[in-house]
């Protein structure tokens, strides 16, 4: 028999907040979390706008030794963690069996900046002076690894890298675990910071990314027929998933319940995505849901503000909701956040929840004309109040990967 799986705890880490009544209040309000690089010279680059953390200090939520051991992705990561078990009151050890709590936080890129830095080290001091950290600060399923360490978590540790999918997909490889058995807690999410030199210049070099840099907090417009690419961002959401019974035995507060996840693969390109792909990954986490595509009220779009990407995935909504897709409310918070890759899963599966919980729609900002292609409800630059019961959260991934999941008002 099948484990229900609810939510419990929340944490986030973003350019628009580190807690989540700022994040979602300045959300609701419609703020950009866009603005001018600061951290490194971006005069020669076609794109000089990001969505950047600015004022992030690891040492609140961590010793500043093992801060110093961490890449920014990690300490992002464990911040996130962090926020979301003091957020469900889980005590690992004392309310949770430590060997049936595990962890699944993916990254799609992993340590880029300390990878640059000691790469630096390597070609103007020579190899034996990389730091012999170099290795384990860099590889992408570290944030996992840091977040069981500091808090005993000794159940399923793992990690997920499916570029900009890889936040859904961990949370539904957690979902699915505690489903069948494997645990009764998993601490899940993404985490990612690639706002480094040679992060904004591959992706600029592939020409993905917006250069509205005259006008940051403009740049992300989502389903707008003047949308000319994507504006990076970086930061963390953390989940904490258990077991219905789990939840109810040690008096948890629940925020939603998680009742489908849908994966597919598009085998069409690289880079470019293909609608059917997305279509039946939202179709295949209908059906794990076991509801039909009326059911769905709101979808958090995956909505990058490229021209392919927009598009395509409004062909896959309709594919796979029929008319029903013309029902739906369809909002891309990334027009405010920025797209923060492998974490973005994670950030929207939150968003999704507090969506379902507080009964309001963030919106989709930068709306100045609709694209007639993009012709859903985007839920145009002004929150919307609504009674959502079930939301599907789209995420999809350089490689074809595509990630969906499906969150529920809780009924006990």
């Amino acid at each position: 028999m099948k484990q229900r799986v609810v939510i419990t705890g929340m944490g986030v880490m973003t350019s628009l907040g580190h807690d989540l009544d700022t994040f979602w209040g300045n959300l609701l309000e419609g703020k950009s979390g866009v603005s001018e690089v600061e951290s490194f010279d971006v005069s020669e680059y076609p794109t000089r706008i990001a969505a950047s953390i600015k004022d992030f200090d690891p040492e609140l939520y961590m010793d500043k030794k093992d801060a110093r051991k961490m890449d920014r992705f990690v300490q992002l990561g464990v911040a996130a963690a962090r926020l979301a078990i003091q957020d469900s009151a889980l005590e690992i050890g004392v309310n949770a069996d430590p060997e049936r709590v595990g962890v699944y936080v993916g990254s799609g890129i992993g340590g880029l900046g300390t990878w640059e830095e000691q790469h630096k080290i390597l070609l103007e001091k020579g190899p034996k002076r990389v730091s012999p950290f170099f290795i384990p600060m860099m590889i992408a399923n570290m944030a996992t690894g840091q977040i069981s360490i500091i808090t005993g978590a000794k159940g399923p540790n793992s990690n997920v890298v499916t570029a900009c999918a890889t936040g859904s997909n961990a949370i539904g490889d957690a979902f699915k675990l505690i489903q069948r058995g494997d645990a009764e807690v998993m601490i899940c999410g993404g985490a990612e910071a690639t706002i480094r030199p040679t992060g904004m210049a591959g992706f600029c070099a592939l020409r993905a990314m917006s250069t509205r840099n005259e006008e940051p907090e403009l740049a992300s417009r989502p389903f707008d027929i003047g949308r000319d690419g994507f504006v990076m961002g970086e930061g963390a959401g953390v989940l904490i998933l258990e077991s219905l019974e789990h939840a109810q035995q040690r008096g948890a507060k629940i925020y939603a319940e998680v009742i489908g996840y849908g994966m597919s693969g598009d085998a069409f390109h690289m880079t470019d995505p293909d609608p059917d792909g997305a279509a039946r990954c939202m179709v295949r986490a209908l059906k794990d849901a076991g509801i039909e595509p009326t059911e769905i009220d709101y979808i958090n779009a995956h909505g990058t503000s490229t021209p392919a990407g927009d598009k395509s995935e409004t062909t896959a909504i309709k594919k796979a909701f029929g008319d029903h897709a013309y029902k739906l409310a369809v909002s891309s918070t990334k027009s405010m956040t920025g797209h923060l890759l492998g974490a973005a899963g994670g950030v929207e599966a939150i968003i999704s929840v507090l969506t379902i919980n507080r009964g309001v729609i963030a919106p989709t900002i930068n709306v100045v004309e609709q694209d007639p292609e993009c012709d859903l409800d985007v839920v145009p630059n002004v929150a919307r109040k609504a009674d959502v019961r079930t939301a599907l959260s789209n995420s999809f991934g350089f490689g074809g990967h595509n990630a969906t999941i499906i969150l529920k008002r809780f009924e006990a």
